[in-house]
C-alpha cells in the first residue's frame, strides 16, 4: 500500500519553497524535504505568490492509501522578512489552523495547533535555505489552510478545545496506510518472523511515541519489535497463536488507561472513556471527590495527570492501572502467555510499570547487546 505525506510534512515543504523563493528571487515548482521518517517528499508547489518583502506558495495533501479528511487540501506557507523576529524564525498559524484553548494539549493555550514535531520539520527546512542563500535576519512564517474551519468541524478539535481550523499534525512526516486488514496482516507477519527467529517473548507497542519512548528512555529499539496500532487485542490474539510466552506492552496513558477497562481495539471510534476511568480509578484510590471531578473535565490524560498528582494520588493510581492492564490482556491471552506493562506519558515520563517488567531489562539488553 502507498504511504502518504503528513499535514506537517505539507507546511514543511511549503515553507521551505516559500523561503527559498523569498531569498533567492527564483521560482521554485518544486522541492525536497528529509521526513523525520527519513523519507524523502518531493513536493510540487502549487499557488506560487511573490512580493518584495513576503512569498506564499500551497502543497496539496496527499493521504497515500489512508486517505483522511485532510487529503486534496492545500498547506499554505507565507514567509516574509521580520528583522525583529525573535526567535528568528517565527511559525504562526493563519487561516484555518486552529488556536489552542485548553490545557494539555501538546501546544500551550494561546497557540497556534501547529504541533511540536512540525515546528521542528519547519525549522530544520527554513535553515537549510537560510544556510544556502547565507540569510542571517529574521523570518515570519505563517501556516495556513483556507478550508481548514471548515474541516475542523468533521474532527475532533472543538471537542478538545481547539478552536478555528484543522491541526498540523505529524510524529513520522508519513502517513502510514490504516487498511484495518493490511494493519492486522503486517501485525501478523512481524510475529511470525520474530517467532521463526527463535523468540519465545516479543514487545508491542500502539505506535511510534511508544517506540521513540523506549529508545530514548531505555535505549532499545523497539522498531525491531511489533507496532499494533489500535488492535491490541488482535495482536495478543496472535501472539498466543505464534506460540510466544510473553509480552511486554509498552505505550502512552492517553491509549493504554482504555486498555485498563477492558478495551481492546483503541481506536476513538471503538472506544473514548479515558477521563471516566481515570476518574474512577481515582475514587477507588480514595481521591477527593471535587479533584475526581477535575478529572472529568480534562480534555486529554497529560492535563489529567497534574491533578493526580496534586492529591498525592498519582503513582497509586498508575500502579492500579497498570494492574489492570495485565490483568485484562492476560485474560485475552486465555492464561497462555505472561504480559507485562510499562505505561508512560510524553512529558511526565514513566508512569508506571507491572511488577513483571523489571525482568524485561535484562532480556532487552542480553538481546541488544548492551547495558540498559
Amino acid at each position: 500500500m502507498r504511504y502518504g505525506f503528513t499535514t506537517g510534512s505539507c507546511a514543511a515543504a511549503a515553507a521551505k519553497a516559500a523561503a527559498y523563493m523569498l531569498l533567492t528571487g527564483m521560482v521554485k515548482d518544486e522541492i525536497t524535504i528529509e521526513t523525520p521518517k527519513g523519507i524523502l517528499y518531493h513536493a510540487k508547489i502549487l499557488d506560487i505568490s511573490r512580493g518584495e518583502t513576503e512569498v506564499s506558495c500551497a502543497v496539496e495533501k496527499d493521504g497515500g492509501d489512508d486517505p483522511d479528511i485532510t487529503t486534496g487540501v492545500w498547506i499554505y506557507a507565507k514567509v516574509s522578512y521580520e528583522e525583529e523576529a525573535n526567535p528568528k524564525l517565527r511559525i504562526e498559524g493563519g487561516a484555518g489552523v486552529g488556536r489552542v484553548t485548553r490545557r494539555g494539549l501538546d501546544q500551550p493555550v494561546g497557540n497556534a495547533a501547529i504541533n511540536r514535531v512540525p515546528r521542528e520539520m519547519i525549522e530544520k527546512e527554513v535553515e537549510e535555505v537560510c544556510r544556502i542563500a547565507d540569510y542571517t535576519g529574521g523570518l515570519r512564517i505563517e501556516i495556513s489552510v483556507p478550508e481548514g474551519e471548515q474541516l475542523a468541524a468533521h474532527t475532533f478539535n472543538p471537542r478538545l478545545g481547539i478552536v478555528g481550523g484543522i491541526s498540523i499534525l505529524g510524529t513520522s512526516g508519513i502517513v502510514e496506510p490504516m487498511s484495518s486488514q493490511a494493519l492486522l496482516d503486517t501485525i501478523r507477519i512481524e510475529l511470525r518472523q520474530r517467532r521463526e527467529e527463535g523468540f519465545d517473548y516479543v514487545a508491542v507497542s500502539p505506535g511510534n511515541y511508544g517506540l521513540d519512548f523506549m529508545k530514548k528512555t531505555y535505549g532499545y529499539d523497539l522498531n525491531r519489535s511489533v507496532k499494533c496500532s489500535n488492535f491490541i487485542g488482535a495482536a495478543i490474539d496472535m501472539a498466543v497463536e505464534a506460540g510466544f510466552q510473553r509480552m511486554l506492552l509498552t505505550g502512552h496513558i492517553g491509549k493504554l488507561i482504555k486498555v485498563a477497562g477492558g478495551i481492546m481495539n483503541t481506536h476513538s471510534r471503538e472506544a473514548d472513556c479515558r477521563m471516566e476511568l481515570l476518574a474512577a480509578f481515582a475514587i477507588r484510590e480514595q481521591m477527593d471527590p471535587r479533584q475526581v471531578c477535575k478529572i472529568l473535565e480534562c480534555v486529554t490524560t497529560q492535563e489529567a495527570i497534574p491533578v493526580l498528582e496534586e492529591s498525592g494520588k498519582l503513582q497509586a493510581v498508575m500502579n492500579r492501572v497498570a494492574d489492570r492492564i495485565c490483568y485484562y490482556t492476560e485474560n485475552r491471552a486465555g492464561g497462555k502467555m505472561q504480559i507485562d506493562c510499562i505505561v508512560y506519558d510524553n512529558v511526565f515520563g514513566e508512569l508506571a510499570r507491572s511488577k513483571g517488567a523489571e525482568k524485561w531489562f535484562t532480556l532487552l539488553e542480553q538481546e541488544q547487546g548492551q547495558q540498559i
